[in-house]
């Protein structure tokens, strides 16, 4: 990496070693900045000693030569944009130095060398945001030994399978199971949720959440680099490193722009024979607004989308994210929870707690979906003392309590125990019967539901333009309709297998659509790989869908779609100003040297007017930051 690239690029692209390097440029240019002004001190208070005036300037432009010309053969073994600049200054220094101008070789570096720096430390942060990342990986965790003490130990020696204890105060150590417990989690440096997630038995939390108030239990179920934030960091640092589609433009013809720009500082030399008009031709044309533009915008629009909660694996999504028209939406884990859930109860009985109660015992006994969904029903300690537990196979539980032999299951096995139903209710989900001493009790109808913010989330993305929305899903027919009747989706189609979805998607396609693809689990794979944008649910999603997505939603939110949206275009109205600034900019400078217009100290002032131009599209990038959502209302 050049001296001008370790500047200029971002801060989290810079290694320990490229910080000191830079570090020691500042040093320099300082120290050459202080013999510069001991020099014009000098030829002012006694101008007849002009040649200690002009040693203690050639003096401070050697200091600064060094790393400019290493930095300048750098880019030529190595060609970059960022290259460019390093070439131009190079030249400039040896044609000041060619014609005499020692004041002009040694200002002209320091100039960029500071530019440079305060490009360094420019609005952008996405270091900080990395390292603010970072340090959340890294905490103490009290894990619980087999003998039930507790010991204080490193996160970093945490295994899957490893129970530790979560007090008030502390800080999640790893992704994990709750097994007991019940508390608030400040989850916003995750998921960019501002609202605490109220954790109980049987929920998956993130590491690095804090625990606000309670006792929490957890199991271990992932560490390091396999945690929810070690993929936030990944990912992040992935997109970064990642170039925009502009830049590699640039980089094409980079060559080509060198090969232009001495051209066009030979002919102002050959026309006005005026020195210092050509060195401030090379001094213009440098590139350096121009090239940060796409990346210094790319890399703003990444860091808030990881405040958001929404991991962007490379800035070409970004960009592809503004130019969608349609949408194709899975169902399981996406529009809905992905869970079953208690829809109703049918019971011609009052006490339908005291029924809870008794259907989450029973299900606490057995291993099958319905009955671990009706297990959280009511809390562990409210639940009924059982003994004598049979469960039969495919069809429920019978188990003994102080009121009597009690059953929980399907209507078959009610036919089994001779005890006489109410008619099976309808239902587009399943059903399990509750029985106490003979006497039914009612049917418990359970159900995938519906997230709450899905219909506003749909809507927002109509109204941004993705109004031919498709809901793709694995389920059943009739299952698919009910759905997307209630969040608003006219077209659906049911009972797709994966290869199905992947034909879809590509139909989609080749209508001329763009499609973004929202999945969260194994069988949305493929269609997630093949739509322009692939939006995988980070929480509780499929690890290949997740390893398939272009962009992963942390807390999965559905109503961060448009906020991905609204960003991306966000992003581009940012770009394409950045790039009116960088390229009118250059050319505009390129014009009044090529005329002689800047003066007699033209170089100097075409390297500010070009440092200006650089601070010009940081900041505008930088505006970025304070983007924000409206304000998320269920």
């Amino acid at each position: 990496m050049t001296a001008s690239t370790q500047a200029a690029a971002p801060a989290s692209m810079l290694t320990s070693a490229e910080q000191r390097s830079a570090a020691r440029q500042l040093t320099l240019a300082m120290l050459a900045l202080g013999l510069l002004g001991l020099g014009l001190v000098w030829r002012w208070l006694a101008p007849e000693q002009g040649s200690v005036s002009q040693l203690l300037l050639g003096v401070a432009s050697l200091l600064v030569a060094v790393p400019v010309m290493r930095s300048a053969w750098f880019s030529l073994r190595y060609p970059s944009l960022h290259g460019i600049t390093d070439q131009l200054i190079a030249l400039a220094m040896l044609g000041a130095w060619a014609t005499g101008d020692l004041l002009t070789a040694a200002l002209l570096p320091i100039i960029m060398i500071f530019g440079h720096v305060l490009e360094e430390r420019s609005v952008i942060g996405s270091q900080e945001a990395i390292d603010a990342l970072g340090r959340l990986t890294r905490s103490l965790a009290r894990r619980v030994q087999a003998d039930g003490s507790v010991l204080e130990v490193d996160n970093a020696s945490l295994k899957a399978g490893d129970r530790v204890e979560v007090r008030a105060g502390d800080r999640v150590p790893a992704d994990g199971l709750v097994i007991s417990g019940q508390a608030s989690l400040d989850t916003a440096p995750i998921t960019g949720e501002s609202v605490p997630l109220e954790a109980s038995v049987g929920m998956q939390v993130f590491g690095g959440a804090i625990n606000l108030d309670g006792l929490l239990r957890l199991q271990v179920t992932r560490t390091g680099e396999e945690s929810t934030l070690g993929k936030v960091i990944a990912l992040m640092q992935s997109a970064e490193r990642a170039k925009p589609p502009i830049t590699r433009l640039l980089e094409r013809y980079a060559g080509s722009y060198l090969v232009l720009v001495l051209l066009l500082a030979a002919v102002t030399w050959f026309i006005t024979n005026d020195a210092q008009a050509m060195l401030a031709v090379l001094v213009a044309a440098c590139p350096c607004a121009l090239v940060l533009s796409a990346p210094a915008t790319a890399i703003a629009g990444i860091a808030v989308a990881a405040r958001h909660g929404i991991l962007i694996r490379s800035s070409a999504f970004l960009e592809e994210l503004a130019d969608l028209t349609s949408l194709v939406v899975d169902k399981t884990g996406t529009l809905t929870f992905g869970t079953l859930r208690l829809q109703a109860i049918d019971s011609p009985l009052d006490d339908q707690r005291g029924m809870l109660s008794l259907a989450a015992s029973l299900g606490s006994a057995s291993s099958h979906p319905v009955s671990r969904a009706l297990a959280g029903l009511v809390p562990q300690e409210a639940q009924w003392p059982l003994s004598d537990i049979h469960e039969r196979q495919g069809l429920g539980v019978v188990a003994r309590t102080a009121e009597g032999e009690a059953a929980l299951g399907r209507p078959e096995l009610f036919a089994q125990l001779q005890i006489t139903t109410g008619p099976v209710p309808g239902h587009d989900g399943p059903i399990a019967g509750l029985a106490l001493n003979g006497e039914f009790l009612g049917w418990l109808l359970l159900a995938d539901s519906v997230k709450p913010e899905a219909h506003q989330a749909l809507e927002e993305l109509r109204e941004l333009g993705l109004g031919r929305q498709l809901l793709l899903t694995g389920d059943r027919q009739s299952v698919a309709d009910s759905l997307a009747l209630e969040v608003g989706i006219s077209d659906v189609e049911a009972q797709a297998l994966p290869e199905d979805k992947l034909k879809r998607v590509l139909g989609e396609i080749d209508k001329g659509f763009r499609p973004m693809v929202v999945g969260d689990g194994i069988n949305d794979s493929l269609a997630l790989k093949a739509g322009v944008v692939g939006v995988a649910m980070g929480a509780g999603g499929a690890d290949i869908a997740l390893a398939s997505a272009d962009v992963v939603l942390i807390g999965s939110d559905l109503r961060r779609l448009g906020t991905c949206v609204r960003l991306s275009r966000e992003c581009r109205r940012t770009l394409q100003v950045n790039v009116i600034i960088g390229l009118g900019w250059t050319l505009a400078i390129v014009a009044f040297a090529a005329f002689g217009w800047l003066g007699v100290a033209g170089a100097m002032i075409a390297a500010l007017l070009h440092n200006l131009s650089t601070l010009l599209v940081l900041g505008n990038a930088g505006r970025l930051l304070r983007f924000q959502e409206p304000l998320l209302k269920l």
